[in-house]
């Protein structure tokens, strides 16, 4: 199984940090964001890392190598424009395979256990959602068993975990397009199971989120 770590983004919210370093490279405890996804990839046993990447992109390139101080060979998905989640990985699609691919985003911060993601999705993807945090009361998807769905009340946060198929990218094109819409499309066709994790699960959105991340996961 391939894995893809999303880090085209410019972390806008993140204010001067992200000026003139790319977020994927802000330190937390002494080790860069990015590093953390790495390591947990290349600890279930990924060997092919797709990253992609826009702002600064050069500096991700040089700081990251080739991948084999983490144990893994990474592959740059360059971007001349950021391509938005869902974008980022069409673009990626003939690094990643005909096989499903794990896909993280590189200002999460959690433990969750990957090698607990299925290899094998029943439908098109599977994914990991997490409770609301307090900046996104309203959620995202509902959950019962592994069905997800939406309701009414929106119980559960996409936590930016997933085991995806490449089929679910077959009907869109080159662009820029966010992953949510893509599931969204999805779980109205019941093609999207998922699991809930309430263990450590941080979005690095600001320097405060950077802050608590910092302090419960040494």
């Amino acid at each position: 199984m391939r894995g893809m770590i999303l880090a085209a983004g410019r972390g806008t919210r993140m204010g001067e940090m992200t000026r003139a370093v790319p977020k994927p490279l802000l330190k937390m405890n002494g080790h860069y964001l990015i590093d953390y996804s790495l390591h947990a990839l290349a600890n279930i046993g990924v060997q092919d890392v797709v990253v992609n990447i826009c702002y600064h992109r050069d500096m991700i390139k040089k700081a990251l190598g080739d991948g084999a101080r983490y144990g893994v060979n990474i592959i740059y998905s360059e971007e001349e424009v950021a391509l938005e989640t869902g974008g980022g990985i069409f673009q990626a699609l003939p690094l990643l395979g005909d096989q499903p691919f794990i896909v993280l985003s590189c200002d999460i911060i959690t433990d969750y256990p990957l090698q607990n993601l299925p290899a094998a999705p029943a439908g098109l993807a599977h994914i990991v959602l997490v409770d609301n945090p307090t900046y996104h009361p309203n959620g995202d998807f509902c959950l019962n068993g592994q069905r997800v769905y939406m309701g009414a009340d929106q119980t559960y946060t996409f936590g930016n975990i997933g085991v995806y198929r490449p089929e679910l990218f077959a009907e869109y094109s080159a662009g820029h397009f966010r992953l949510g819409d893509v599931l969204k499309k999805e779980i109205s066709q019941q093609r999207i199971s998922g699991e809930l994790y309430q263990g450590n699960w941080h979005n690095i959105g600001s320097p405060e989120d950077l802050k608590l991340a910092e302090k419960n996961l040494v």
